[in-house]
């Protein structure tokens, strides 16, 4: 059972650590509008909350600290994402209605309610966003609930499943998948979450950050926000709290009203007040139907193009100041794009000085790779593209740069791993750049995704969400199973004198998954030598190279 005073704490640490995480969040915010703010909003929402639980007393009943945590999230709540959590925790406050200690069954019931009450306060629900991770992770709760009565390891499932549904939002929302994030908020809801989990582990709270932290990011990643290019459809972010009439009508009408003026539309309301959010070219309209329930308070208005701009320039400023080219300290160096935590730690292993994050719908701009050459520490840098579509961009950079760059033709993963292993340190620049280059035509590689959308692509009539096998950058065949797809496809890529087998799964495959693979095709091809690396990577479930 969780105590007021161990409940108490979870939400503490779960305030302090969104706080401590608000600028990761914040450069994810690409949806509904890229503004950059979403970390921020949560952050100050919880810190409401957190103001409140501060001076409570331990003695508290978890009751107690739910009611006030969600009362004063709601008066506190900022933009669309800080509004919904103030619904998920008013969901806790419904679920631990006069209990002095809870269960596992009563945070099952409190995340049913608190899900229920944010779809219930959104008239447009749009799946891929903090919506989709919490009713996920209440559906997980309901399947689980009655396995165990611990509530760290029930919450821990909760938490598990939650990333799994955030990592999976790049998929329903392809404007996710375009600037290659995930969802902002959905992100924010974990942090907060995962935060909570440390507390009823035992742990002590999450403590305050002294200093802001210093954190590593790859050369594109300032930009995510600040280049991003989606339309702004309204200009005004308006936000107030309604102090109800006492013959209010109902919030249901004024939330009807907003959703014909504009977007993003979320009123929610309690005994006393409605707290209300829109996206609208007509501030003044949403304030004056407000004023019809009662009296208003804590208006704010922001122009989100202006904010937008803003962020654009910061991104800009940042990537001039974001480096100091390094002074050459050795013959050679190494750039390479890719993308997926396995893959960019691969690509180091082998020596890789620099990693470009971008790839496939995820491309790097020449000023990214600029930024990266000069940061080597080489008199001569070969620049790996990995991509035919980030090779143009990367030959520009030669033109550019203060020292000798080397753009070979690596249009995949694959070749781009074998180029580097064909790297001779003790051999000069020709021989280098002649055997690496030959070593390209020595790999087939093979690519398992999906169909974004129908299509017709070289002859063949597909569908959306089925299975595409690529080999050498060519449709193979359609599979329906991702599995099969990886298993058909690698026999189509061996030949007689193929040796060497790489399986590198992605983000949306399972290790059980791909470990299923690796067994059968290493049982097939006994004389082959099969590894199986977890490559982390977006878009491809699975990235196949035969030597």
């Amino acid at each position: 059972m969780i105590t007021g005073k161990i409940l108490k704490d979870a939400f503490i640490s779960g305030a302090v650590s969104i706080a401590n995480k608000k600028g990761e969040v914040d450069r994810l915010n690409v949806y509904p509008v890229p503004d950059g703010d979403t970390g921020t909003n949560m952050s100050m929402t919880m810190g409401n909350a957190l103001r409140e639980l501060n001076v409570m007393e331990d003695t508290a009943t978890a009751a107690q600290v739910s009611e006030v945590a969600a009362s004063a999230l709601l008066r506190g709540a900022r933009g669309n994402s800080g509004v919904i959590l103030s619904l998920l925790f008013r969901g806790f406050a419904k679920g631990f209605k006069g209990k002095n200690e809870v269960s596992c069954e009563d945070f099952c019931k409190a995340l049913e309610l608190g899900v229920e009450g944010a779809y219930k306060a959104v008239m447009s629900p749009t799946e891929g966003t903090i919506l989709t991770v919490a009713r996920l992770a209440s559906e997980k709760a309901k399947r689980t609930v009655g396995s165990s009565e611990d509530v760290a390891e029930f919450w821990g499932g909760v938490c598990e499943e939650a990333k799994s549904a955030l990592d999976n939002t790049p998929n329903l929302l392809p404007v996710l998948k375009k600037a290659g994030v995930v969802d902002a908020g959905g992100m924010g809801l974990y942090v907060i979450w995962t935060a909570m989990l440390e507390v009823f582990k035992g742990n002590a709270p999450v403590k305050p950050l002294d200093a802001p932290k210093t954190e590593t990011v790859s050369v594109a990643d300032p930009t995510i926000v600040g280049d991003f290019d989606e339309e702004i459809t309204h200009t005004y972010c308006t936000e107030f709290i309604v102090r109800k009439a006492a013959d209010c009508k109902d919030t249901a009408l004024l939330r009807a009203f907003l959703e014909t003026i504009g977007d993003c539309v979320v009123a929610v309301d309690d005994d006393d007040i409605i707290k209300v959010h829109v996206h609208t070219e007509h501030p003044g309209q949403a304030i004056e139907e407000g004023l019809l329930f009662g009296s208003l308070i804590n208006l704010k208005i922001d122009n989100m193009r202006y904010q937008h701009e803003n962020k654009a320039k910061e991104a800009a400023a940042a990537k001039k100041q974001s480096f100091t080219p390094a002074a050459p300290e050795k013959p050679f160096g190494f750039v390479a794009v890719a993308s997926g935590a396995g893959i960019e730690e691969l690509f180091r292993n082998l020596g890789a000085d620099c990693i470009v994050r971008g790839g496939q719908t995820m491309n790097p701009s020449t000023d990214d790779i600029l930024q990266a050459v000069m940061a080597v520490p080489a008199e001569t840098v070969f620049v790996l593209p990995n991509n035919k579509n980030i090779i143009m961009a990367a030959e520009q950079a030669v033109k550019l740069a203060d020292r000798k760059v080397c753009v070979l033709q690596s249009r995949t993963i694959p070749q781009g791993i074998t180029a580097m292993m064909n790297f001779d340190p003790d051999a000069d620049f020709d021989t280098n750049r002649l055997n690496m280059t030959k070593s390209l035509d020595n790999v087939a590689t093979g690519l398992v995704t999906f169909a974004a959308r129908d299509s017709d692509f070289e002859g063949h009539e597909i569908k959306q969400g089925e299975i595409l096998a690529l080999s050498g950058g060519k449709l193979a065949f359609t599979e329906k199973d991702v599995s099969k797809a990886a298993y058909k496809l690698t026999k189509k890529l061996m030949n007689g004198s193929s040796s060497y087998i790489t399986l590198i799964y992605g983000a949306d495959v399972s290790e059980e998954k791909a470990r299923e693979v690796y067994n059968r095709v290493k049982e097939k091809f006994d004389n082959a030598e099969v590894m199986l690396i977890n490559g982390g990577q977006p878009v491809y479930y699975y990235i196949i190279s035969v030597e």
